[in-house]
C-alpha cells in the first residue's frame, strides 16, 4: 500500500506539470530560424517583435522588427497592437521570447509564434540581420 502510495503521488506530481507544458505549447508555436523567417514572410499582417533589451537591438535585429523589451513596455504594447495581429517573438536565445508568447496569449492574442534559438540560431543559420549604422566621428580620410 505504501508503494501504491508514492507511486500515485509521484503519478500526480508528474501529471500536473505535463498539463502544464501541454498548454503553453498550445499557446503559442514555436519555430526554427528559418521556419520563423517563412512563415512570416507568408504572413500578412505579420508584426514582428524582438523582446532584447534596447542596446541589443541597436547593435542587430531582424529586418522590420519593434523593440519591446521584456523587462517593460509589454502592457502598454497588448494594450496598443490590435489582437487579430499575427505576432512573431524573439530574443536572445529563445527563453525570453517564450515567456513573451505567453503573455500576450494571456492578453487575448491568439496568433503567436517564438523563435527558438533567438539571435544565437538565426546568425548561425547565416539569415540576414539589419546591423546598426557605424557612428560618423566627423573626420575624414585625406590619405589618397
Amino acid at each position: 500500500m505504501k508503494n501504491f502510495l508514492q507511486i500515485f503521488i509521484c503519478f500526480v506530481i508528474s501529471s500536473n506539470s505535463l498539463s502544464a507544458q501541454v498548454v503553453d505549447s498550445l499557446k503559442f508555436i514555436n519555430l526554427t530560424p528559418v521556419e520563423f523567417q517563412e512563415r512570416c514572410a507568408q504572413t500578412k499582417d505579420a508584426l514582428i517583435l524582438d523582446v532584447r533589451e534596447y542596446r541589443d537591438y541597436r547593435k542587430s535585429h531582424l529586418r522590420n522588427s519593434f523593440n519591446i523589451p521584456f523587462t517593460k513596455g509589454f502592457e502598454t504594447a497588448s494594450d496598443t497592437i490590435p489582437k487579430w495581429k499575427t505576432l512573431f517573438i524573439y530574443c536572445y536565445a529563445g527563453g525570453r521570447s517564450k515567456k513573451a508568447a505567453i503573455f500576450f496569449y494571456d492578453k487575448g492574442f491568439r496568433k503567436l509564434y517564438s523563435m527558438k534559438s533567438g539571435m544565437i540560431g538565426w546568425k548561425a543559420a547565416g539569415l540576414p540581420i539589419t546591423r546598426k549604422k557605424p557612428e560618423s566621428s566627423g573626420r575624414r580620410d585625406h590619405s589618397s
